[in-house]
C-alpha cells in the first residue's frame, strides 16, 4: 500500500460518488460559511496490479446562497421549486493513469483526469433525499457522459448521523473506451484489444458523522461500487467491484 501527502483540495469527504451525498445533504441543511479539515483515504482502483494508495488531502468547503465549493466540486444554484432544487455543477475527477501504475499497463498510452460540467435536480422528502445528475466530459479527453442517479436518507440520534446511500451510475461508450479500452497500438500478447461499450455501476455506502461541538466533526465514510459488464470486460481490470474508505475531520467557521 502506497502513502501519499498532497495539498490538493478535496471535497467535504461526504461522498463516494463525487459530490451525491454531500450535495443532498447540503440542499436539506444548507448552512453558509467555511469549512476546513482533514481527511484520510484508502480507494481501490479496477486495474491489474495497481495498489491501492492511502492518502491524506486537506479539506476545504464554502457554501452561501447562490454557491456551494467542496474541493474539487463547485455547485451554481439555480433556485428551487417547491421541494425540487436545481444547481449548475463543475468537478474535477481522478480517474485517469499512468503506464508506470502497474507493470500489466506497461505500454498503455496516458489516460487522463477529467474536468466535468453538468446539472442536478434534487428532490428533498422526509423519506429519502432523491437527485439526478449529468456531467460531460468538458476536458474533453474522453468526450464521455455520465447520468447518476442517488438516493439516501440521514438518520439522527442527538450528535451522532447515520447515512446510507444507493446510486446507480451510467457511463457512455466514449467513457469506458478511454478508460478501459485497448487500442490496436497497444496490444501485446497477454493484453487484448477491447473497445468499450457503455455501462452502469452500482454503488452502496454509509456515511457515519459525529459532532464534536457546534463548528467541529469527525466523520466514516465507506462504500463499495459494483462495476458494470463494459467495464470488467476489459483486459485491463481485474475486478467487479472496488472499495472505498475515508475518515476526517472537519472545522465550521
Amino acid at each position: 500500500m502506497k502513502f501519499r501527502l498532497t495539498t490538493s483540495v478535496l471535497a467535504a469527504a461526504t461522498t463516494l460518488a463525487p459530490l451525491c451525498s454531500q450535495a443532498l445533504e447540503a440542499e436539506a441543511n444548507p448552512r453558509e460559511g467555511f469549512g476546513l479539515g482533514l481527511a484520510l483515504m484508502s480507494e481501490q482502483k479496477p486495474y491489474r496490479n495497481v495498489d491501492n494508495k492511502l492518502e491524506v488531502w486537506p479539506m476545504l468547503t464554502y457554501e452561501n446562497r447562490w454557491l456551494r465549493v467542496a474541493g474539487p466540486g463547485v455547485d451554481f444554484k439555480l433556485g428551487k421549486s417547491g421541494s425540487l432544487s436545481y444547481a449548475l455543477t463543475a468537478s474535477f475527477s481522478r480517474e485517469g493513469y499512468k503506464a508506470s501504475d502497474s507493470s500489466y499497463l506497461d505500454g498503455m498510452d496516458e489516460r487522463k483526469d477529467g474536468v466535468w460540467l453538468g446539472g442536478r435536480v434534487t428532490w428533498i422528502h422526509e423519506i429519502a433525499n432523491l437527485s439526478a445528475a449529468w456531467r460531460g466530459d468538458a476536458s474533453s479527453h474522453s468526450k464521455g457522459q455520465k447520468l447518476t442517479l442517488g438516493a439516501e436518507h440521514r438518520f439522527s440520534v442527538d450528535k451522532l448521523g447515520i447515512t446510507p446511500r444507493v446510486a446507480a451510475i451510467w457511463q457512455d461508450r466514449k467513457y469506458v473506451d478511454y478508460y478501459y479500452g485497448v487500442k490496436a497500438s497497444e496490444v501485446r500478447a497477454d493484453r487484448a484489444a477491447y473497445a468499450g461499450s457503455s455501462t452502469v455501476n452500482g454503488e452502496v455506502a454509509v456515511r457515519v458523522d459525529y459532532r464534536l461541538s457546534s463548528a467541529q466533526s469527525v466523520f466514516v465514510d465507506a462504500g463499495v461500487t459494483l462495476l458494470g459488464a463494459g467495464i470488467t470486460d476489459s483486459p485491463l481490470v481485474s475486478r467487479s467491484t472496488v472499495g472505498a474508505l475515508r475518515l476526517g475531520y472537519l472545522y465550521r467557521f
